[in-house]
């Protein structure tokens, strides 16, 4: 039962990393903070609106692969009903945390994606 579970895990995650690598390569430019905050006060064409939209697309994406890797990590730990578990913060409360963080930030990547992609059909 173990040797199940533990090789679903590792091929979900497996999945999920060569996801990422493809998530990574569909973002048309990479930014550092200083660039992505410039290029946010400074956008005004189309162009810049789609770069900052596919860029927010891919963030979006990379985050929702991670709360699903999390989602795997959280039903894996609630699976252990050991007396490590039950200290306070238990393991299955870091990771579901992190699970809804993760969700948290995917849609706040979508709000901006969408409001980037409307203002890119909206200036045509």
């Amino acid at each position: 039962m173990k040797l199940i579970r533990a090789t679903t895990i590792v091929a979900a995650l497996s999945i999920a990393s060569i996801t990422l690598g493809y998530a990574d390569e569909s973002a048309s430019q990479k930014f550092s903070k200083e660039e992505l905050h410039k290029l946010v006060r400074e956008a005004h064409s189309v162009d810049q609106y789609r770069q900052l939209a596919s860029y927010f697309r891919a963030r979006q994406i990379k985050l929702q692969q991670q709360a699903q890797a999390e989602r795997a990590e959280w039903q894996r730990r609630s699976q252990d009903i050991s007396s490590v578990s039950m200290k306070y913060p238990r393991p299955v409360d870091s990771s579901r945390n992190r699970y809804e963080y993760f969700m948290y930030e995917a849609g706040q990547m979508d709000q901006e994606a969408s409001h980037y992609e409307n203002l890119a059909s909206a200036t045509k």
